[in-house]
Parts: structure tokens; C-alpha cells; sequence
């Protein structure tokens, strides 16, 4: 993973925990504000290598400051409002304990910009500079893109851990899903005696190839081989290497396993390979994972007779005399 995917994650995610919705359709603010105190505990003190605690663990409703850093003398109020009115609300309550502190204010769910150019009373003298003390979500993610790599990712574990899931992987559109998708449409029920291929010649490429477990979907598809030939012949006219991509996405799978595997497991494995990619296709349109399979069947062993997939034995010929 890169930089790139680290960022974009904690992005994306930073952007949802402003955003919760309670069950009536509004912001819950409360709940919010209580689990961003700890959220925000623990972000900072990897963001920042600071030393902070919920102050109301220590002393309920804490008034004026929700976080702690003893040791590097800093207070911080979290909050879901960012105004004027807000800040000078917390500098102004009773925080003559924490003289020569630095106080600094987190917006949670609103932009802070307009805020750092205000200048605010602060009766109690704590060090404050609205131009480095407001913290928003931009800001935040400003510091969090000037990171190296390493702190990227400790910023990226503690959030998949905290707030959800790995990062989706970016799915792109691919000709062997619309293929499938086509396939899909189709009815295979019927029994297609002329299929238009040699059988002995594709006997003898099984054997060459000494496939026992695949033998078996061999000969249950290889009766498809013109249904497919044709579903290429009108794929193609959309686009002149339409079909051979598709082809060519299963022989890469083929040539990448070859010198590993062999016989049936080298089917097999291309099988999974072929089946993740289309599961992966933003343009795949979901089935039954026993018809995908069918599907997928289909066109490997159509890939098998036109010599896509697997060795052919000398003078190998499945076209049909």
C-alpha cells in the first residue's frame, strides 16, 4: 500500500466520524462529542506525540477543556460548534489551574479557517495562537498528508482499528465481466449435438495434458464451443480486440501459474484466478456464485479447445472435418 491509499483512508474516514446520523435522522451531537473526546485522545498522541487523557475520566464534565497533556502542559476543548463564542466560552471558565498550559480547540464537524484570524480574551493567560491552536478536519489532514510514509501507516492502523475497515480496492471495468454478463443471459440447457470441434482431438489434449478432475468439466462444455464462438463473433463487432482481450486475460493467468502447477491444479488455479477478476469488475453484474461458476466453466474450456490454455499434442487440430 502507498502513501496515496494511506491518505485517502484516513480522509475518508475522518470525513465519516464528523457525519453520524442518529436514529432520527440528525446529528447526534452527545454521542458524538463523547466518543470523539477518546477518538481524538488517542489520534493526537500519534499525530503529535503528545501525552493526552480524557479529562472526564478524572473529573466529570470538566468545564472549559475535555483533554490533558500533563507533561507537555497542553489543554484541548472538543467540540462540535466552531465559533467565535465557543473558544472564548472555554478560555473564559475557570482554568486558573492550568495557567502557563497551552489551550488548544478542535472543530469536529465544522470548517475553523474564519477562526484563526479572530482574536479571542483569555482572561487566564494560557498560550494560544488561534493561527496554530484551532485544529478542523483540513487541518488535520494537512499534517497527517506532510507525514513520511511509516507515520502514514501508525495513522492508518489506529483509524482501521478505531473507526472500520480495510480500503476498498479501486475496481476497474473488464471484458471478461461483460462477457459474463452475457454468458449469464444465456440458456444452457439445451444439448447441442453438433458443437462444431473434433472430439477425439480434444480427447487427445486432455491426455496430453493428463487432466483426470478437469477432464470431466471438459466434456460436460466443450458442446458450448459454438454458443461462445458466437457470443465473440457479436462481442467483437463492438470493437476489434474484444475477444481476444478476454482470451488473453485467461492465458496470463494460465502463463503465470504454468511452471508451478500442471495438470489439474494448474485448471484449478486459473479457475480462481479467472473468477476473482470478474468479482472484481466494477461492470460485473452479480449472480449466484453456482452460475458465475457455470459461466466460468464455459469459458475456460472454450479457452482449452482454441489452444489459449494448456499443451497441444502434436498436429492438434479442434476444428470439426
Amino acid at each position: 500500500m502507498n502513501r496515496s491509499n494511506y491518505f485517502d483512508y484516513i480522509e475518508e474516514k475522518l470525513s465519516t466520524l464528523v457525519t453520524r446520523i442518529d436514529v432520527r435522522g440528525k446529528l447526534n451531537i452527545l454521542d458524538l462529542h463523547l466518543h470523539s473526546e477518546n477518538f481524538y485522545q488517542d489520534f493526537f498522541n500519534r499525530l503529535f506525540d503528545w501525552q493526552l487523557r480524557n479529562l472526564n475520566a478524572v473529573k466529570q464534565n470538566a468545564e472549559g477543556i475535555d483533554l490533558i497533556d500533563n507533561t507537555n502542559k497542553i489543554v484541548i476543548q472538543v467540540s462540535a460548534t466552531a465559533t467565535k463564542d465557543k473558544v472564548e466560552s472555554s478560555l473564559t471558565k475557570d482554568l486558573s489551574a492550568y495557567v502557563g498550559f497551552n489551550f488548544k480547540f478542535i472543530s469536529i464537524s465544522k470548517d475553523a479557517k474564519h477562526l484563526r484570524s479572530i482574536k479571542f480574551k483569555n482572561p487566564h493567560n494560557l498560550k494560544f495562537s488561534p493561527q496554530h491552536d484551532i485544529f478542523d478536519i483540513q487541518s488535520i489532514l494537512n499534517k497527517v498528508r506532510g507525514l513520511s510514509i511509516a507515520e502514514q501507516r501508525c495513522i492508518y492502523e489506529f483509524i482501521k482499528a478505531e473507526l472500520g475497515t480495510e480500503i476498498e480496492p479501486q475496481k476497474i471495468e473488464t471484458n471478461l465481466a461483460t462477457i459474463i454478463n452475457i454468458l449469464a443471459r444465456g440458456d444452457f440447457n439445451q444439448d447441442i449435438s453438433d458443437f462444431q470441434v473434433n472430439p477425439f482431438e480434444v480427447e487427445r489434449k486432455i491426455e496430453y495434458n493428463v487432466l483426470i478432475a478437469a477432464k470431466i468439466l471438459v466434456d460436460d462444455y466443450k458442446i458450448h464451443h459454438s454458443q461462445v464462438d458466437n457470443i465473440y463473433a457479436e462481442f467483437d463487432k463492438s470493437g476489434a480486440n474484444k475477444s481476444k482481450s478476454v482470451l488473453d486475460s485467461i492465458r496470463r493467468f494460465y502463463s503465470l501459474h504454468r511452471s508451478e502447477l500442471s495438470a489439474d491444479d494448474l485448471f484449478f488455479k486459473v479457475f480462481e484466478n479467472v473468477v476473482e477478476r470478474i468479482q472484481n469488475s466494477a461492470n460485473y453484474e452479480r449472480i449466484p456464485y453456482d452460475e458465475l461458476e457455470l459461466c466460468v466453466n464455459i469459458l475456460m474450456v472454450d479457452a482449452f479447445i482454441r489452444c489459449k490454455i494448456f499443451e497441444n499434442p502434436n498436429g492438434y487440430n479442434h476444428v470439426a472435418s
